[in-house]
Parts: structure tokens; sequence; C-alpha cells
């Protein structure tokens, strides 16, 4: 049991946001299994609350990226962004361009669902949804690595525009953006360290 923690742990300590995305066809096979394994998330009430939005297509992935570009120019140069927030942003080397958001294969777009809706058009309440899709995003962002792809997550403010754009029904509401590829050769990454275990862990005794 500890070989296969240290394995896991090892293995997802490589991992690491790439903007820097190659537009090489990936195989929607590997997309569905990650997504399929993201849906085996724990959630409240196990109602499932998320849908996941697959989208390879040249027009849309344009237009996604033309809309976050126009939110995200107001954030970087049209004063939404803090001088505290830009000094946080700056080792990272991020502006208003997001070319990965055309570059890559594929755009999945996590939509959190704030209610259900049968096939007779009742509500039906879900619980903890932010939670819920908060923990279906981890695995599917580890599944992905796993497979061997690449990716980050993306949430342009404010993303109402996603579900515009994707044609998403009143109850999804734009929870996180995955850009999905393999990274370029000779693509960088920031070399940033992790806290340390005894940063994130601790242990309350009697």
């Amino acid at each position: 049991m500890q070989r296969r923690a240290d394995e896991f742990h090892a293995e997802m300590a490589r991992r690491r946001s790439v903007r820097m995305l190659s537009d090489e066809p990936v195989p929607i096979e590997l997309i569905e299994t990650a997504i399929a394994t993201a849906n085996t998330a724990p959630s409240g009430a196990h109602h499932q609350p998320w849908r996941f939005v697959v989208t390879g297509d040249p027009t849309i992935k344009r237009e996604i990226r033309r809309a976050a570009e126009d939110e995200e120019r107001q954030n970087y140069e049209g004063g939404r962004i803090n001088d505290e927030w830009r000094r946080e942003l700056a080792p990272l080397g991020t502006d208003w361009h997001k070319e990965f958001l055309e570059f890559a294969p594929w755009i999945v777009v996590l939509f959190e669902e704030r209610f259900g809706v049968d096939d007779e058009g009742v509500r039906r309440k879900h619980y903890y949804v932010k939670e819920s899709c908060g923990i279906a995003a981890g695995l599917f962002v580890a599944a992905l690595h796993h497979a061997g792809l690449a990716t980050l997550t993306h949430t342009p403010s404010p993303m109402a525009f996603l579900s515009r754009v994707l044609g998403r029904p009143e109850n999804e509401r734009p929870f996180v953006l995955f850009p999905i590829g393999y990274p370029v050769d000779g693509c960088l990454v920031p070399d940033l360290q992790r806290k340390a275990l005894d940063q994130v862990m601790t242990v309350v005794t009697s």
C-alpha cells in the first residue's frame, strides 16, 4: 500500500499547469476516459451536479479565446486586478493573451448544475454543488496527467460568455475551463516549489 501511495505521489508531483500547448491531435477517447474518471467523484446526495462540455471545433475555440481575452484584458489592463494581485501573478508570467485556448486540440468546460431538471421540467435541488464539482475537477486533472496529457485550470472572470458560446441551459453555470493537449517541444513552466508536508498537514491528538 505504501509503495502504491508513494508511486502515485511521485507521479502527481511531476504535474504542472501548462500554457504552451501543441495543436497535435489528441484522441477523444482519452478525454472521455478522463471525464469518466472525474465522474467517480463523491457528490452531495450522489446527485453528480456536473456537466463536462467538450469542443474541438476551431470556430468555437476561436470564439472562446476572443471572449476570454476580452474579459482578461479588462482584468489586466482595465483595472480589475489590484496591485497586490499583480505582484502575486508576476512570477507566473501570465497576461491577457490566451492563445492556448485556440491552439489546444480540446477545450473542456466543467459546468456546475445549480439544480437538476427532470424530463418533465421539474426542478431537483442539488447539494454541495461547488464542493462536488471541485472534487470532480481535481480527479479530472489527475486523470489527464496520468494519461500523459497537459492542461491548466482557467477561470476567466466573468465566465458567463461560456454559457452563451456553448449553448448551455440556465441551470448550468461555468465552473472551470480546461484547455487540453500535449506540451509543445521545449515547453517551459514556472520553477515553483510546493509547500512541505508540515505546512499543509496538522495532526490533532487528545
